[in-house]
């Protein structure tokens, strides 16, 4: 496998970075998760943005501009031959002193790499099945608009609900309302409405939640962005995921108890998979 580090090509055996990188010892960074369809990164300018965003937030310095990752990514994707896979690109402040002051840190690391993805049948999807989670995010945290380097309640939250034999977990804010699945945004159908969580509560404004949203709209789907308790899901008429590695994926269980199927989720994912196929050219 070929990675990225600044800009230079390497095998994965010879890549590294210092051991004093603060994304290494802090988490000190920011990062996105790109589906790669047909060698074509999709929104790739959407997640570009966000992790500039992020940049901007941290005041870490991005060397490369978007323009010079797309062709370094383009690169990348030929040198693996894998035209179909997810695109995992991080940025770190780099090396710096010991202790949490980041000043004199001024060397930033880009790395990206390139991972398997599986694909997803919109005619036969992968069913999930949901775990709440006793782990809580931060109701009002700022960094919840960003990938950052540092998820480890994400990680925590995962592990707990792959021990309890489910797909993913639903993550609560620290006011007890839903946010987010440890991996992704969350969706229910509610009274024929596409439902899904408001940012700033903990939940991140993910690029295929957006894309979600987009094409609810050229649906002529109503749409509402609403705080909701766990309990309260169970009401709904379908229950559903957004996510850069696998698109659209449909939720079975919430802790045990059986969710509906509603035909509007199946909808979405079927133009998803068109929208996706419109500008990829897969």
């Amino acid at each position: 496998m070929t990675v990225l580090i600044n800009g230079q090509f390497m095998s994965e055996e010879q890549a590294a970075v210092p051991v004093t990188d603060r994304s290494f010892l802090f988490g000190d960074g920011v990062f996105e998760t790109i589906p790669v369809y047909n060698s074509k990164p999709f929104r790739w300018a959407q997640h570009l943005e966000r992790l500039a965003r992020g940049a901007d937030f941290l005041k870490i310095r991005l060397a490369f501009a978007p323009k010079e990752l797309r062709v370094l990514a383009s690169e990348l994707i030929e040198r693996n031959q894998m035209p179909n896979a997810v695109l995992r690109l991080t940025l770190s402040r780099g090396p710096g002193d010991r202790g949490y002051s980041p000043t004199g840190a001024d060397s930033p690391l880009v790395v990206m790499s390139l991972h398997p993805r599986q694909a997803v049948d919109p005619q036969n999807p992968p069913l999930w099945r949901l775990k709440t989670s006793s782990y809580k995010l931060p109701a009002s945290d700022p960094l919840s608009s960003f990938k950052t380097n540092n998820k480890l309640l994400h990680v925590l939250a995962r592990a707990e609900a792959e021990a309890a034999e489910a797909d993913d977990a639903l993550m609560m804010n620290t006011n007890g309302e839903v946010a987010e699945a440890s991996s992704a945004n969350l969706f229910w159908i509610y009274r024929d409405t596409v439902y899904t969580t408001p940012t700033g509560r903990g939940a991140l404004p993910g690029i295929t939640r957006a894309v979600v949203l987009e094409l609810c709209q050229a649906l002529n789907l109503p749409t509402n962005k609403r705080v909701i308790k766990p309990e309260s899901l169970l009401k709904s008429e379908g229950i559903f995921l957004s996510f850069s590695s696998l698109g659209i994926v449909p939720v079975c269980a919430l802790d045990g108890e059986s969710v509906p199927t509603s035909p509007i989720v199946d909808k979405i994912l079927a133009t998803y998979h068109e929208v996706v196929q419109r500008e990829t050219g897969s």
